[in-house]
Order: C-alpha cells, then structure tokens, then sequence
C-alpha cells in the first residue's frame, strides 16, 4: 500500500483546559472490524508506525494517533497535562470515533505505557496487547537520559543535518538503511518557512515530564500490569536502559504472563521497521484466527 492510500483524519478530544484535536492517520478497510491502534513514543508520532501498517493492513483497520503535541495534533494549553491520564481519556475518545468495540494495541515505549493504563480498566476493549519496549517499571537511568534532551528543539539548516542529530540520539534504534533513518528523520521534523527544520513536538511536554521522575528509585506501576487480563507480547531491545531484562522476565510471570521476546542489536526501542520485528508482532496478533 502506498502513502497516498493511508487516509488522514482527526478527532476532537477534551480536557480540563478546552478543547484539542488529535490527528490520525488509517490504514486497511475502513469498514474491517478487526482494528489496530498503534501508539508511539515520547517524542515521535504517528507515521513512524507505517511500515507496520503496510504490513498488517491487509488483515486489519490500522489506526496511528499523534498524541497531543506530537505531528499534527494540537498542542495542549496546560504542558502539565501531557501524562498518561490525558492520553488515556484522548485514545478512548478516538477508539469511539472509529467505532469499534474491540481493539488490539501496539504500543511503543509511552504508548505501552497508554495501552497498558486502557488495559487496566475493567470493561476495556484491548483483546490483545503489545508492549514494545515497555512496562510496569521505568528505570531511572533511561528518565535521566531521555530527560537530558526531551524539549530541545533545535533548529537544523538542511534536512541532512537533522537526519544526522536523528541517528545520534536515536543510535539505540539499532542498525536501520539509509532509507529507513531518512523515514524516521522526516516524520520527527516540520521545515518551518524559512527553509529550516524543527522537530515537530511540543518542547513543553519536557515540563509534565521531568516531573514525573521520582526524586528516588524508578518509576513503577505495577498495579496497573496486574490488572491486565489479554494476552500480551513484550518485545525489548536487548539492550534496553528502560525496559530491564528483570522486569521483562517478572512480566512472564506475574499479571497477564506476557510472552517476552528479547530482540538483539538494540536499545530503547525497537522501532517494528524490520520484517523481522513485523512478524513478531504480526504473528501474536493473529494467534488463534487461522481456521
């Protein structure tokens, strides 16, 4: 499938400050029951979901939010609403717009950590969960780390130039073509109208974040995975500083018993580009439909 065949569409969402839209972009049938809403990372969006999309499109409708203050979404009016429980309320809010009752979630980093707060609630519609490089316990080394770049906005003169800074700070991705690290440059900035280019996230949502970090320890949630009752897949970059392999492997044992994959060569966080990352996800998803 081609970019020109992915639909772009937005809902309107609420919060305690007014108003906001959140953008999306839909991939497959639209009238296909069988729905995937894949959520991205801190400080990405949407479109880096669409290889994923052109994969698995053919056996589902794929649906790719940019949360608020990421792509083309608005921008909240309160930076300390950029957390976990705003992002819940504006995905139950598009999951009622694309009227279905029944979803499964892909989820890379934050958006495991969305999915895995929907997931949580009782009567939810998550009927399979994927927590891509995330879960219950965030260590404090990755927070410090992301929380040492997280709202700088730096402004690049050329579109290689900002693939460059992309690679640097993205190195734990892990290997990806020239193709690919063009792909994910191009989906994180905007050319602004003097020719420059820009990331294109709000620089504020770095506030709500740094306070989030404990001032002690890491930042756990295990009540919250407790809860979880779906079948659930944990993917985590073997060389993960956010997600640790003790985690991972309490994840297997504890909750919904997650089937944990480790992948080699990679950081924080796989970024489901690969083919070989795709069938992973492709496979546990459609475990159980084969006639």
């Amino acid at each position: 499938m081609a970019d020109a065949d992915l639909r772009r569409r937005s809902v309107l969402c609420a919060s305690r400050e007014g108003l906001h839209r959140i953008a999306y972009v839909e991939w497959g049938d639209p009238r296909n029951r069988d729905v995937l809403l894949c959520v991205h990372g801190l400080t990405r969006s949407g479109r880096d979901f669409d290889d994923l999309a052109r994969a698995l499109c053919g056996q589902f409708r794929v649906v790719c939010p940019d949360l608020a203050g990421r792509g083309d979404s608005d921008r909240l009016a309160d930076p300390m609403l950029y957390g976990v429980p705003q992002y819940l309320a504006d995905m139950v809010t598009l999951i009622a717009r694309i009227d279905c009752e029944a979803i499964n979630w892909v989820g890379t980093s934050l958006g495991g950590l969305v999915g895995m707060a929907l997931a949580a609630q009782p009567g939810n519609p998550v009927k399979r969960l994927v927590l891509n490089d995330a879960g219950p316990v965030v260590t404090r080394a990755s927070l410090e780390r992301i929380g040492a770049y997280v709202g700088a906005v730096p402004d690049f003169p050329t579109l290689e130039m900002a693939e460059r800074h992309v690679r640097t700070i993205s190195a734990p991705f892990g290997p990806h073509s020239d193709a690919q690290w063009r792909s994910l440059t191009e989906h994180w900035v905007r050319q602004l109208p003097d020719g420059r280019w820009r990331p294109h996230y709000d620089p504020r949502i770095a506030e709500a974040f740094r306070a989030s970090i404990p001032k002690e320890g890491d930042l756990e949630a295990w009540e919250l995975y407790d809860a979880i009752r779906c079948p659930t897949l944990v993917l985590r970059g073997e060389q993960s500083d956010l997600l640790s392999h003790a985690t991972a492997a309490a994840m297997a044992q504890r909750g919904p018993r997650a089937s944990v994959v480790e992948i080699a060569g990679v950081g924080h966080a796989p970024t489901l580009m690969h083919a070989d990352q795709i069938a992973l996800v492709r496979d546990f998803l459609l475990q159980g439909d084969a006639p």
